[in-house]
């Protein structure tokens, strides 16, 4: 059984790296700051740095506010597609 769990658990490791790295990636791209990122979508100031250094996994809510403030799928923060544009 605990090799199930150790299974799930690097299986989510994996999935908020990804989402860490889209989200940096984000921020490159667009030329804003941490900072700017997180006043406009109305998350903690340190929430990014948190992210970063593990203290804190960006939630559902997070994502959504992300992608919507990027412009893109939730699928491509995700890591589920390398198309970033959203499918309306």
């Amino acid at each position: 059984m605990s090799s199930v769990f150790s299974v799930i658990f690097e299986i989510i490791k994996k999935l908020f790296m990804i989402i860490l790295e889209r989200i940096l990636k984000l921020i490159e791209e667009n030329q804003i700051t941490a900072y700017k990122l997180t006043s406009d979508c109305g998350l903690s100031n340190s929430a990014v740095s948190d992210w970063k250094s593990n203290k804190a996994k960006p939630g559902t809510d997070a994502v959504v506010k992300l992608a919507k403030y990027f412009n893109v799928s939730t699928d491509y923060l995700l890591g589920l597609t390398e198309n970033p544009k959203p499918h309306y």
